[in-house]
């Protein structure tokens, strides 16, 4: 079945990537009508899923993933219209040269041809990857988790139909049927036919993928996002950034997980977050030194400090000074998002330099690392390799190039 849709994608291939902007950003506008004419049928069979994910006691912030509700399916759809907004990367010069021959070199943009894209359960996903692969000219073969299989199946279904008006084959998006370990397998070494696999979830797939798959990966990363709170923080500025970026949406992957605060500023600061935090009911993970100025925490392991929660719980650190922050952070970073909150430029601009990540932040919530707010539309996931793509995957990162040369019967 998986080799059926592999060929299926790469005959596909070759119609979408001569398609011009105009007849993508057309399927992309129908695709995005179809989400929301058929906002009901999705909610529906989200339903399905959320009540199978509910007797298999699923977590709380798991299971905001999962939900659809009208406004979030309205919000995929706008963020289809935000692509078709955006400039189509494809068919761009990025560099030009005649060479003393008379040979005339021009690097061109073109499209990756079939994209595999691995995820676990934000059904979102699929109308996301799905949007960016048609704007840069990509099919797609999707294959998400059994979590939110019947979700994803509807949007599946809906945008399917939709290429058709776009006289596009409908074989530029599928979904694959089977949830199983052993497609996702497959997947990884379907080199015949898949260009590039994307693996979006947590950090067993991730792993899985990097490990097993003989087709190039772009790996997206887990999220152990640490704040570091500097002595010379301004502490209320520090409470407002915690809190948002470790309680406005703690199961994504920008969201803060670790809390790294100066000694010499921790007992002003730590109350005042931690009265905050509480709140939401987040749980601390502390160390000794942090916990004498907790009213209520868990003792700190070494697995805590390292650790992607997803939920409301966060692991504290205090440190001496700004070098043992960032020998903290590089220790257990993941390599995506890293904050400082510091009224000095000089550690500011320490913190920056020294800290390894795809972003890196100054005073501002990690919860900014994302597509839409960088401006880029909407993602497929944040990179957090350095080869070829970092940070917010968007439209660009979804091209490669090739080598268009012109000649007047030159030989060698």
């Amino acid at each position: 079945m998986l080799r059926e849709m592999g060929k299926k994608a790469k005959a596909a291939s070759r119609v979408l990537m001569t398609a011009g902007t105009q007849k993508k950003n057309s399927a992309l506008a129908f695709i995005a009508d179809a989400i929301e004419k058929n906002c009901d049928y999705i909610i529906e069979k989200n339903a399905i899923d959320l009540e199978i994910a509910q007797a298999n006691e699923m977590s709380s912030s798991m299971l905001d993933r999962l939900r659809l509700n009208k406004e979030r399916i309205f919000a995929i759809a706008d963020a289809v219209r935000q692509i078709i907004a955006l400039d189509d990367p494809v068919g761009k010069t990025l560099e030009g040269t005649t060479r003393p021959n008379g040979v005339v070199i021009e690097k061109v943009t073109v499209p990756m041809g079939v994209i595999a894209v691995i995820f676990e359960a934000r059904p979102n996903v699929t109308a996301d990857a799905a949007a960016l692969c048609i704007k840069t000219g990509n099919c797609v073969i999707l294959r998400g988790g059994k979590e939110a299989f019947n979700s994803n199946s509807a949007i599946c279904e809906v945008m399917r139909e939709a290429l058709l008006k776009a006289e596009l084959p409908k074989d530029c998006i599928q979904l694959v049927s089977d949830t199983s370990r052993a497609s996702a397998t497959a997947l990884m070494t379907m080199n015949e036919f898949v260009d590039v696999l994307i693996p979006r979830g947590g950090a067993g797939l991730i792993k899985a993928c990097t490990e097993n798959s003989t087709v190039p990966v772009i790996e997206t990363g887990t999220g152990n996002c640490h704040i570091y709170v500097d002595e010379n923080a301004d502490v209320q500025k520090a409470v407002e950034i915690i809190y948002n970026a470790k309680v406005s949406r703690p199961s994504v992957c920008n969201a803060c997980e670790s809390l790294v605060i100066h000694k010499n500023i921790a007992s002003k600061a730590l109350p005042l977050i931690e009265e905050k935090l509480s709140k939401a009911n987040v749980v601390f993970h502390a160390d000794s030194e942090s916990g004498k100025l907790l009213s209520s925490f868990v003792p700190a392991t070494e697995e805590d400090f390292g650790k992607e929660y997803l939920g409301y719980e966060i692991s504290v650190k205090t440190v001496n000074n700004l070098d043992e922050a960032v020998e903290h952070i590089m220790k257990y970073t993941t390599g995506h998002s890293e904050c400082i909150v510091t009224e000095s430029y000089e550690n500011s601009r320490k913190f920056m330099s020294r800290v390894d990540a795809a972003a890196v932040y100054c005073n501002a919530s990690t919860r900014f690392t994302d597509g839409g707010e960088f401006g880029f539309g909407a993602e497929i996931g944040i990179s957090t390799q350095k080869l070829h793509a970092r940070g917010p995957l968007g439209l660009k990162e979804l091209c490669t190039f090739k080598y268009l040369i012109y000649g007047n019967g030159q030989i060698r």
